[in-house]
C-alpha cells in the first residue's frame, strides 16, 4: 500500500544515515579501526541518546574525501528514491568535516555531487541544510552559519541547529539564525525532543523558524499545540526515532495522528534511519499500520512537506504534481 506512494523527507542526517556496510567500506579505504562500533548483526552499538552521539560521531570519522561523501550523498538518496521518494532533504554537519580535516566547500561540492548523481539515477531531488551542533557550543553554531552564508551552495538552502538539547539555550543561537535568514536560508530548529515543551518555545520565542525538528512534546501543552496551529509551525516528526530513543514505548502511543487532529502541520522523517532501525518507508508504513493513517492521510503530509521543503517555488510545483499525479 505504501510503497507505491510518493513520499517526501525533510529530517534526516546525512552522516546519521551511513548505513553500516558503506562505512565498513570507506573505513577500509583509510584503514580505519571500527572495532566497537558494531554488534555480531553488524549493527550500530548504542543504549541512551549519549551513546549514540559517540556512536554516530565515530561512524562519521570515517568520510574524509569529497568522493566519501559523494558515495554517502548517492547511497542515501538512491536507497529512498527506491522506497518512493521524491525528494528529501539532508541535515549536514560542517563540524563533522572539518573534524576529518575536509574544508566545507570539499564537504558540501562531495555532497552535491552524490546528489545530482542520484537525481540523475533516479530522478530524487534532493537539499541540504547546513546546521550548528549545538552541544558544541554558540560559537560552533555561529561559525556554522557564518560559513553557510560566507560560502553558498545552490543546493544549501536551510540552516539549522542539531544535537544534545539538553545544553544551551536557544537565545544563545540568535545571532546565527540571524544571518543566516538574512542570508535568505529557511530556518529550522530542534526542539522538544529530549527535553519538554519549554524547549519548542524557547526556540520558537527565541529564533526565526518556520519549522521544528522533532517538535513532539509539544503535545504536552495544549497552549503550544494552539501556537504552532495559529503559527502554522511546521513538525517535522520521526517517530521511529522517537520509540528507539524511549520517548514512548511503542508506535501505537506516538502523539503523531492526535498532534495532526489537532491541527498543528506535521511531516515524517527517518532522522537517522540504520540506528534505528528506519527508513522512510517504515516511517510511512508504520503510520498506516500503527496509527490508522490511509493514503490520502499520507499524501496530505507529503504536501505539508513539500509545502515547507527549503526549496524554489518551481521545483516545489514539479514536485507537487509528480505527488499528485
Amino acid at each position: 500500500m505504501t510503497t507505491t506512494l510518493p513520499k517526501v523527507e525533510l529530517h534526516c542526517h546525512i552522516e546519521g544515515a551511513a548505513r553500516p556496510d558503506l562505512v565498513r567500506r570507506v573505513a577500509a579505504r583509510h584503514g580505519v579501526n571500527l572495532t566497537g562500533l558494531f554488534d555480531e548483526r553488524g549493527n550500530y552499538v548504542w543504549h541512551d541518546f549519549t551513546s549514540f552521539i559517540r556512536a554516530y560521531d565515530i561512524a562519521s570519522s570515517v568520510f574524509r574525501t569529497p568522493e566519501d561523501f559523494r558515495d554517502l550523498a548517492f547511497d542515501h538518496f538512491t536507497a529512498i528514491a527506491a522506497e518512493g521518494a521524491i525528494y528529501g532533504e539532508v541535515f549536514i554537519s560542517a563540524d563533522h568535516a572539518l573534524a576529518s580535516g575536509l574544508p566545507y566547500a570539499d564537504y558540501v561540492a562531495g555532497l552535491a555531487a552524490g546528489i545530482e548523481d542520484a537525481e540523475a539515477a533516479k530522478g530524487i531531488v534532493g537539499r541540504m541544510v547546513a546546521t550548528g551542533v549545538r552541544h558544541l557550543g554558540p560559537d560552533r553554531v555561529f561559525a556554522a552559519a557564518k560559513t553557510a552564508v560566507a560560502e553558498p551552495h545552490p543546493l544549501v538552502t536551510g540552516f539549522g541547529v542539531a544535537g544534545d538539547e539538553r545544553m544551551h539555550h536557544p537565545r544563545d543561537f540568535i545571532e546565527a539564525f540571524r544571518i543566516a535568514g538574512e542570508a535568505g536560508l529557511g530556518l529550522t530548529a530542534h526542539a522538544g525532543e529530549l527535553c519538554g515543551p519549554e524547549s519548542v518555545i524557547a526556540a520558537l520565542d527565541n529564533l526565526d523558524i518556520s519549522r521544528i525538528g522533532h517538535g513532539v512534546r509539544a503535545i504536552e501543552d495544549a497552549a503550544l499545540v494552539e501556537r504552532l496551529v495559529d503559527e502554522g509551525i511546521v513538525l517535522e516528526l520521526c517517530p521511529g526515532s522517537n520509540v528507539a530513543l524511549g520517548l514512548y514505548p511503542n508506535l501505537d502511543v506516538h502523539p503523531f495522528r492526535t498532534l495532526m487532529e489537532s491541527g498543528v502541520a506535521v511531516t515524517v522523517s527517518s532522522d537517522d534511519p540504520p540506528y534505528f532501525g528506519s527508513s522512510i518507508r517504515a516511517e510511512y508504513d508504520w503510520l498506516n499500520r500503527h496509527q490508522g493513517l490511509g493514503d490520502e492521510d499520507l499524501l496530505k503530509i507529503g504536501r505539508t512537506a513539500l509545502g515547507a521543503a527549503f526549496v524554489d517555488d518551481a521545483t516545489r510545483q514539479r514536485l507537487l504534481v509528480r505527488l499528485d499525479a
